[in-house]
């Protein structure tokens, strides 16, 4: 089993620049434990590299990246803070539920005029 992954090692699987980690790591998503010049991450930040990442392809900026974050790591500990990251979570899971939604009805229009097209093309003369 694995326990520390290079730099270079996670930008190839993850499709992404050393300059990105360097940015997360900056921005205090990550801390890769560090021998001499050589930043190695653990098992843990490799799934904390894919979690930033696919909350950053549905529209999270990093601060909220980053109070995700430390949630996983430590939960409030009143009633009324917990009520507060609830709250957080369901507007936030409401604006992602939207988002697919609107997601899904751009995937129809595509369907859709991919369909006028192949009938555009099929009246004059040209088979796909």
């Amino acid at each position: 089993m694995v326990n520390h992954y290079t730099i270079s090692q996670l930008t190839k699987e993850f499709d992404i620049s050393t300059r990105t980690l360097r940015f997360y790591e900056d921005e205090g998503l990550l801390q890769p434990e560090r021998r001499g010049r050589t930043r190695l991450y653990s098992v843990s930040d490799r799934r904390t590299i894919a979690k930033i990442l696919m909350a950053r392809r549905v529209g999270f900026t990093i601060s909220e990246i980053s109070e995700l974050l430390k949630l996983d790591l430590s939960l409030p500990n009143t009633a009324k803070q917990l009520k507060v990251v609830m709250d957080q979570v369901e507007k936030k899971r409401q604006e992602l539920r939207n988002q697919r939604r609107d997601l899904e009805m751009m995937v129809d229009e595509l369907d859709n005029l991919e369909d006028a097209c192949l009938a555009k093309l099929a009246e004059i003369g040209v088979s796909t």
